[in-house]
């Protein structure tokens, strides 16, 4: 059977609409216990992809789940829109390459391009969601833009000019001078917490040896090596290890080379001829190898080249001498400065030399390399050029090679906070529980928060400094704002705190008195999501409000990445402001790989967007797979492994409906009780259900989805399908007494109407469509308004679910003899041995034994050699009955392959082997009972059968058979 989840999902959609059943929902739960949910903004900037998907399903199941345990919530879906995300997917529309290009076009109108983008995708993100189950109080989202949250707001804004305000009143926010990841392409510094591990990929450069000369020692040399050839015209210094062993070494040529003594083998056919310590070149002196360009002649003044001394070498790669180039390297600029050295700055925002340069003067630093091995190459100090393979950084946004540079940046000072950090993190409860160790680390080494980018769309950074005497203040409001501004504020009014608007503002220096501005620079986007504890809740406008619903009780995310970036902006932020958690339990989740465990790309071609999955398969399959996938592993996503879960799900499928093909209305209440019954059958899948349902709860209580929604799984495939349902069919179809289908009846609505609530926050769609099958006229319209199911302890019998335990395992022996002997389970046998006594159950369960695995007689025998023995002769009378069973099973094929219901009563027709007739003569009143059917009758012709007859071979006998509708 097919199982369209899609347009189920359409129609649910329509129908919860249609009867608002969201809003009531919210009015049902409205002033009762809270539960606070944060949501980490998803970026505005593309559709949705099926990795968004992952996250989204969780927000909304725990959010569900909770609102059926009656919790009030706040349901508010928030867009992230600021900063290089946006940037360059608007300059790529634009065909735009370099800065430059958006200051020709205009800033304002660059600006504006990226609220229409943010606007556009927010629209087509919030549908998407929809599309998902996800229930949030969107809002008009479709004319305005809703009730989500949006990063770019003036109240998100200006909560983060109150923090930098609180930054500075603490004393963390300064100007720092420093070398730092930048993008060449963006024109933008990456701060160390956007520098991912994904970001980092396997690249060959251009790898030169080089001889650098020792001055005062005629022939010898420094063989250096370096993987950054453009960095070589601000060489400073040469670094070497003091504490290990270093060698002069002679090659055939009579050259003379220092190198460490464990990379001699660099220099082929040498010979060592001296060998000393690291620390005995210190201040050594050498020839500096682009000395003649001027700007390295204005840098280094008086400064003579020299070797200086560093433990940090490694004795893995290289040399064991390095090239130390401050403005070019983090921690070469960090020896500048602890030993005062002299800083060459080679290249400016675009990634191109400066003036001075000679004819490396804007030239791009990415595409120089020949011209550097050229010049090298004629001064004689090449010693050897190779591709080498490594790790390097990446442009998290644009994709381009990163490289460093000296800039002046604005910073929030992290040393006074380390600790106190630390210990906020603690506080917080961490799933995975390794998320805690993964955040004390980062916090152990983090640098200082680089919170200034030199761009366009992002946070006005509130910062105004006095060129003349280098004070600098900041702004924390727009009252404040408009109470200190002594021009542009006409300009300004009106207009959100973006630029091009609030650059016009000035201010009066509180030092000096000079009209200052505002620092071109925006705002690192994850101050923008790391305060959206105190922006969306209201802690700058309703303290009594926010106090509310602070701390969140939960966040989810995908993890990668997020512990230096929205984890560490939240717990930052928070510090700063009220010096506690914001946040009581963190969630995170892995990442979603395609079906070869590969990363999905557009470029690699693998990627599955969102739109096109959900309409192949559906919301509820896509929602059921991300439940049950364990968060620590990558997900690997794909229609096989779509179409794997659907058909799980059309387990559950089938087993609703099994209920309503053999179940009227008529005949059951639709109430929700807990049915009478002394069936041991029934009993026992009253007990699992009130299990499953206490598992469930403390697994959700614990926010472990995947273990949930396996146990679930568990339940509707073996123990409701397997079993109950297929032990119980005989009570449906063909009960000895009302009494008993009224039994039957009773219990498989009890366990099918609470298996729906506990599915209702995972496959919200299923379990609606499902609901109004069974439900009852006085019921809730929705089955999300319906309270989340209790266990009932007194209904739950462990000793009768560990007996039934041991029958399934008895079945599972006894159908495994039956595999290997090649004998069918409806070939009935006469006898089955059990060696333990302990297996000696009572009279009902042996009897369920003795009809699954078909057999007349059971006996206990101790003497025995294996767990269980089937006598396997089949004598003329239980060949003949199985053959009769495999014909009633033949029947019973044709009915569903022509569409019959129950009520049906065919007429049957055969043909074929004068014994198969004789054998269905004598077997016609059970036959006819069996199939439901009106008549069985002999035609001399299968030729002659109205409909096409179907044809199957019982002990190498031919028999034809076909029926008439007769309904």
């Amino acid at each position: 059977m097919n199982l369209d989840l899609p347009k189920i999902e359409e129609k649910v959609l329509k129908f919860w609409q249609k009867n608002k059943i969201f809003k009531k929902l919210q009015n049902k739960n409205r002033g009762k216990k809270r539960w606070s949910f944060l949501d980490g903004p998803i970026t505005a900037n593309n559709p949705m992809g099926v990795h968004h998907a992952w996250g989204r399903t969780y927000k909304d199941l725990f959010q569900r789940y909770k609102a059926m345990q009656g919790f009030d919530q706040r349901f508010q879906n928030g867009f992230d829109c600021q900063g290089l995300w946006v940037e360059v997917e608007v300059e790529k529309e634009l065909g735009f390459n370099t800065k430059k290009d958006i200051e020709n076009y205009s800033i304002e109108k660059f600006i504006e391009k990226c609220k229409e983008r943010v606007k556009k995708y927010s629209k087509i993100q919030t549908r998407q969601s929809i599309r998902l189950g996800q229930w949030m109080d969107w809002g008009d989202w479709k004319n305005a833009l809703g009730n989500s949250y949006y990063t770019m707001s003036d109240e998100n804004n200006y909560a983060i000019w109150a923090f930098l305000k609180k930054c500075q009143e603490k004393g963390y926010l300064y100007k720092g001078r420093d070398v730092v990841p930048w993008c060449w392409r963006c024109g933008a510094a990456i701060s160390q917490h956007e520098i991912l591990s994904e970001e980092y990929q396997e690249v060959a450069h251009k790898a030169i040896f080089l001889k650098i000369p020792v001055l005062g020692e005629e022939n010898t040399f420094f063989l250096v090596w370096t993987t950054t050839p453009w960095t070589l015209p601000a060489n400073v210094s040469l670094a070497v290890h003091p504490e290990l062993v270093y060698v002069e070494i002679q090659d055939q040529k009579g050259e003379i080379f220092i190198v460490l003594k464990k990379r001699a083998d660099l220099v082929p056919s040498g010979k060592i001829i001296k060998e000393f310590f690291g620390k005995e070149l210190q201040d050594l002196k050498y020839q500096g190898i682009f000395n003649e360009l001027s700007i390295v002649q204005q840098s280094l003044k008086d400064y003579e080249h020299s070797v200086i001394l560093w433990k940090d070498i490694s004795e893995e790669e290289g040399t064991g001498i390095v090239h130390i180039a401050p403005g070019c390297g983090q921690e070469d600029f960090k020896l500048s400065k602890e030993l005062n050295l002299p800083v060459i700055d080679p290249v400016d925002d675009e990634g191109k030399y400066k003036e001075g340069f000679g004819n490396l003067t804007g030239k791009s630093v990415t595409k120089i390399n020949e011209i550097i091995f050229e010049n090298l190459t004629q001064k004689h100090l090449v010693f050897k050029i190779e591709d080498y393979s490594h790790r390097y950084p990446f442009c998290w946004r644009c994709k381009s090679e990163l490289i460093f540079r000296l800039v002046d940046e604005w910073y929030i000072a992290m040393e006074k906070l380390r600790e106190p950090l630390m210990e906020i993190a603690k506080k917080i409860r961490w799933i995975p529980s390794f998320g805690l160790e993964r955040e004390l680390d980062w916090l152990k080494n983090m640098r200082d928060w680089l919170i200034s980018k030199k761009r366009y769309w992002g946070l006005t950074l509130p910062i105004y400094e006095c060129e003349q005497c280098k004070n600098f203040e900041v702004i924390g409001s727009k009252e404040e704002l408009k109470e200190k501004a002594v021009a542009g504020w006409e300009k300004f009014e009106g207009h959100s705190p973006h630029r091009p608007h609030a650059d016009e503002v000035k201010i009066k220096c509180s030092k000096c008195g000079q009209a200052i501005s505002r620092i071109p620079d925006v705002g690192n986007p994850w101050l923008d999501a790391g305060i959206v504890s105190f922006s969306t809740m209201g802690y700058f406008t309703d303290r009594e409000y926010w106090q509310k619903w602070f701390p969140s009780d939960f966040i989810c995310e995908s993890f990668p990445g997020q512990f230096k970036n929205w984890f560490y902006s939240l717990i930052v932020m928070s510090a700063v402001l009220e010096n506690t958690n914001p946040v009581k339990t963190i969630f995170g989740h892995a990442l979603v790989h395609d079906e070869k465990d590969e990363e999905m790309h557009k470029s690699k071609g693998n990627a599955i967007w969102f739109d096109e999955a959900v309409e192949k398969i559906g919301a509820d399959a896509m929602r059921w797979m991300y439940a049950r996938q364990n968060p620590v592993e990558n997900l690997k996503f794909g229609y096989n492994a779509a179409n794997e879960i659907k058909r799980k799900l059309l387990t559950l499928y089938n087993s609703i409906d099994f209920f309503t093909i053999y179940v009227s209305d008529e005949e059951y209440s639709k109430e929700e009780k807990i049915p009478e019954t002394k069936n041991i059958l029934d009993l026992w899948i009253i007990s699992r259900l009130n299990n499953l349902i206490e598992k469930a709860t403390k697994r959700l209580d614990d926010f472990n989805a995947a273990s949930a929604t396996l146990a679930i799984e568990d339940f509707f495939i073996n123990d409701l399908s397997l079993w109950y349902i297929r032990r119980s069919r005989r009570r449906f179809q063909k009960p000895r007494s009302q009494g008993e289908k009224k039994e039957a009846i009773e219990t498989l609505y009890y366990v099918i109407f609470n298996l729906i609530k506990l599915i209702a926050p995972i496959m919200p769609f299923w379990a609606e469509e499902n609901y109004q099958k069974v439900r009852g006229k006085e019921m809730p319209e929705s089955v999300h308004l319906l309270d989340w199911p209790c266990s009932d302890k007194k209904l739950i019998n462990q000793e009768l679910e560990k007996e039934m335990d041991e029958v399934r395992k008895i079945v599972a022996l006894v159908l495994t003899e039956r595999s290997w002997a090649g004998i069918k389970v409806r070939q009935p046998l006469s006898r089955l041995k059990i060696k333990d006594l302990r297996f000696k159950f009572g009279k009902e369960l042996l009897e369920l034994i003795k009809e699954e695995i078909n057999v007349k007689e059971i006996v206990f025998d101790e003497k025995i050699k294996k767990e269980v023995e089937l006598d396997t002769e089949i004598t003329l009378e239980l060949k003949e009955e199985g053959m009769v069973k495999e014909i009633i099973r033949q029947i019973q094929d044709l009915r569903k392959k022509a569409g019959f219901i129950p009520q049906n009563r065919p007429k049957i027709y055969f043909s074929g082997d004068s014994q198969l007739e004789e054998i269905l003569t004598r077997n016609k009143e059970t036959i006819l009972k069996e199939t439901n059917s009106q008549t069985l009758e002999f035609c001399s012709n299968w030729k002659d059968f109205k409909d096409q007859p179907k044809e199957i071979i019982i002990e190498d006998k031919k028999l034809y058979l076909g029926f008439l509708k007769n309904i």
